[in-house]
C-alpha cells in the first residue's frame, strides 16, 4: 500500500521540538539544566525580544571536546545515562537527549565550548549542520540561539509579545535561583541587567531580589523530614499573602516541577492562618531517593510522578500547621498612622469604649464605620463635588421591595435585630457592610473618579521584567485610573490613587493588581474584571464581635435598602433572614 513512512530526522527533531520547546522561556530551561549538570557555578543568560530574536547562555561548567560537542546535537545522544537501569536512578535535571537537536532545528544554534585543553565552534541552521571548527574560548560552554521559530510560522505566531515572553525567562530563572542558591546567575535583557544572585549560597538573598524585603523580613526557616523525604526551605508568614498561586514552589532532587497535590498541601497547612482567598509564599526543596521520583513523564520535564505522595503530603501539611502555630503571627506595633489592609481582618481594641453617637444627632454621609482613624495625614484630597448618590429606582413592579425595618437591638455583636411587619428580622452585619460596600466601589470604577495624592507614594517589588513592561500595564489599569512609574530597577511607585482607595492598603492592594497581570494568559494586557477588583476592595467591612451604637445600626439598615441587591452579598451569602411570626407564636404554644 506504501501509505506508512518513516518520517526524515529532521521532521522528527521539529515535532519533538513542538514538545520540548514550546516558547522562549523552554529553550532557556533547557540549556540552563544542561549548564548546572556540567558543575557549573556562574550562568549568564541574555534576552533579545524575549528571546524570539536571540538568547544566550554561557557557563563555566566542563566543558566539552570536539568530538562531545559533535555528538551533543545527535538525537538522543546524552552524557546523563548509558542504560536502561538508569532511569530509575536519575541524578541529573536533563536525561532525554532531546533539547540541543529539537532547538537546534527550529533556530541558528551556535555553540562554543572548551573542556580547558580544546576549543570548538558548532554552528547549525534549521538543524543543518554548517561547521564545526576549533575556536578559542574559555572553559565553559556557550550556547547562543537565534531566529527561533523563524521556519515555523504556526508556533512564532502564537507568542506573544517580547516583553511578556522575557518576563517568563525572568521566572524560569528565578526559580533555578531559588533552587541553586550555590550558583550565581545574571540575566540580561535588551542589554540590561535584569536579574542577578551572588551565588553565595544563601537562599533569602534569593528570595530578596524575586519577592523584595517585606516577605524577607517575614520568613521563617522550615526543616523537617521523615524516613524517605527530607524537605528545606522557608515560609513566610500569613501576615504577607498573594492573590496568586504562583509564589509556592516546590524543587524535587534540585528540579522545578509543577505538582497541584503538593501546592495543595501547602495551602492546607495555611488554611487556619490565612484569610480565604489569599496564598501564601513559600519555597520547599524536598530530597529523597531518586528511586521514589519519576521524572521519565513529559519531555518538558515538568510533571513528574511520586511514589509515597499521600505521606509527603501529610508531612509537609502538618510541618508547616506546626511551623505557623510555633511562630509568633501578631504584626508588631508601628509608629505611623493605621491603615487597614484590604483583606485582612481588622484588628480591633475590643476593650475600648465604643464611640457614643446619639441618635438625634444627623449622621454625615456615608458613616465611616471602620475602626481606623482617617488619614488624613496621608493624603491630599482635591476639593471636587462628589456626585449625589440617589437610591437606584425600582421600576419592575413584581420586584421584591425592601421590608421597612425598625431596629430594636443586637445579639453578641454580630447580628442586627429589627422588627419588621412579618415578624424579626436578623442581619449579619459583616455580610451587609460587604454588600455596601461593593455596589460602592463597583460603581466608582470606569467613572472620572476623585483622585487623591498619596504624601508618601506606594512603593511595589515588582521584578525589572514588570518595570520594562510599565507602558503595557498602565494599558490595563486605565479602567482603574492609577498610573504605574518606575521607581528604580525593579520596582514600581504610584503617586496618586482613586479616592475610593483611601482606606485600602494600597501597596498590597496594587501588588494584586500586578500579580494578576502577571499571570494573565488570555491575552497580551491583564484582564482586570470590576467583580474581582470590587471584591479584593470590599474586605474592609464590619467584622463580627463589634458592638454598633442605635445610629450605626440604623446606617447599616439605612445604606442596605439602596443597594441594587440588598439581600446577599457579594459572594452569595444572605444578609439577613426573617423570622415570621406566626413561626414564633407556634413555638410559644399559642
Amino acid at each position: 500500500m506504501g501509505r506508512i513512512r518513516q518520517l526524515d530526522e529532521q521532521t522528527a527533531n521539529m515535532i519533538a521540538a513542538g514538545e520540548v520547546v514550546e516558547r522562549p522561556m523552554g529553550v532557556v530551561k533547557e540549556l540552563v539544566e544542561n549548564a548546572i549538570d556540567a558543575g557549573s557555578t556562574r550562568i549568564t543568560i541574555a534576552a533579545e525580544q524575549g528571546g524570539i530574536q536571540k538568547i544566550t547562555v554561557s557557563d563555566n561548567g566542563c566543558g566539552m571536546d570536539a568530538k562531545d560537542a559533535s555528538m551533543a546535537f545527535e538525537r538522543h545522544a546524552t552524557s546523563k545515562i548509558s542504560s536502561e537501569k538508569d532511569l530509575f536512578d536519575i541524578h541529573t535535571l536533563g536525561f532525554r537527549g532531546e533539547a540541543l537537536p529539537s532547538i537546534a532545528s527550529v533556530s541558528k544554534l551556535t555553540m562554543t565550548t572548551s573542556d580547558g585543553r580544546e576549543a570548538t565552534r558548532v554552528k547549525i541552521e534549521y538543524g543543518k549542520l554548517i561547521s564545526v571548527s576549533s575556536y578559542p574560548c574559555s572553559q565553559g560552554t556557550e550556547i547562543s540561539v537565534e531566529g527561533l521559530f523563524y521556519r515555523t510560522p504556526a508556533r512564532l505566531k502564537h507568542l506573544k509579545s517580547g516583553a511578556y515572553e522575557n518576563s517568563l525567562i525572568q521566572d524560569v530563572i528565578s526559580r533555578f535561583a531559588m533552587s541553586h542558591p550555590e550558583i550565581a546567575f545574571n540575566f540580561i535583557s535588551e542589554g540590561k541587567e535584569s536579574f542577578r544572585t551572588s551565588g553565595q549560597n544563601s537562599l533569602l538573598e534569593v528570595l530578596y531580589a524575586c519577592w523584595g524585603r517585606e516577605a524577607v523580613e517575614n520568613v521563617i526557616p522550615v526543616e523537617f523530614s521523615d524516613f524517605d523525604y527530607k524537605v528545606t526551605g522557608c515560609l513566610v508568614k500569613p501576615n504577607v499573602t498573594r492573590s496568586s498561586r504562583n509564589f509556592m514552589h516546590v524543587f524535587l532532587n534540585g528540579r522545578m516541577v509543577r505538582t497541584y497535590r503538593l501546592y495543595k498541601s501547602i495551602q492546607d497547612g495555611y488554611e487556619d492562618f490565612i484569610v480565604k482567598g489569599r496564598n501564601p509564599l513559600a519555597v520547599l526543596s524536598i530530597e529523597m531517593d531518586a528511586h521514589l521520583l519519576d521524572v521519565n513523564v513529559h519531555p518538558s520535564k515538568w510533571e513528574v510522578r511520586i511514589s509515597k505522595e499521600n505521606q509527603l503530603e501529610s508531612l509537609i501539611t502538618e510541618n508547616i500547621r506546626r511551623a505557623l502555630q510555633n511562630t509568633m503571627l501578631a504584626p508588631k506595633a508601628e509608629v505611623r498612622q493605621p491603615q487597614e489592609s484590604f483583606y485582612e481582618p481588622l484588628r480591633m481594641n475590643m476593650d475600648a469604649p465604643v464611640q457614643q453617637i446619639s441618635g438625634d444627632e444627623p449622621l454625615p454621609r456615608p458613616v465611616n464605620l471602620r475602626t481606623e482613624e482617617p488619614a488624613e495625614e496621608k493624603y491630599i484630597i482635591h476639593e471636587m463635588p462628589a456626585p449625589a448618590v440617589r437610591p437606584i429606582e425600582k421600576t419592575e413592579p413584581e420586584q421584591q421591595k425592601f421590608p421597612e425595618m425598625q431596629v430594636i437591638g443586637q445579639l453578641h455583636g454580630r447580628f442586627i435585630l429589627c422588627a419588621v411587619s412579618d415578624g424579626l428580622a436578623v442581619l449579619d452585619q459583616h455580610a451587609c457592610q460587604e454588600r455596601v460596600h461593593y455596589e460602592e466601589i463597583r460603581n466608582k470604577l470606569n467613572v472620572n473618579p476623585v483622585m487623591t495624592d498619596l504624601l508618601v507614594p506606594a512603593v511595589i517589588h515588582s521584578g525589572s521584567d514588570l518595570v520594562n513592561r510599565i507602558d503595557e500595564i498602565n494599558a490595563a489599569l486605565t479602567d482603574l485610573h492609577i498610573t504605574m512609574e518606575p521607581f528604580g530597577p525593579d520596582t514600581i511607585a504610584v503617586r496618586t490613587v482613586p479616592l475610593w482607595m483611601k482606606d485600602v492598603n494600597a501597596e498590597e492592594f496594587l501588588q494584586d493588581v500586578l500579580d494578576n497581570f502577571r499571570n494573565d494568559t488570555q491575552s497580551a494586557y491583564a484582564h482586570m474584571e470590576k467583580k474581582t477588583i470590587a471584591t479584593m476592595a470590599c474586605h474592609h467591612s464590619i467584622r463580627f464581635n463589634r458592638n454598633l451604637t442605635m445610629a450605626e445600626m440604623n446606617e447599616v439598615v439605612r445604606q442596605l435598602a439602596q443597594c441594587e441587591n440588598p439581600y446577599h452579598c457579594p459572594h452569595g451569602r444572605p444578609t439577613f433572614v426573617i423570622l415570621d411570626e406566626k413561626t414564633l407564636t407556634k413555638e410559644f404554644l399559642r
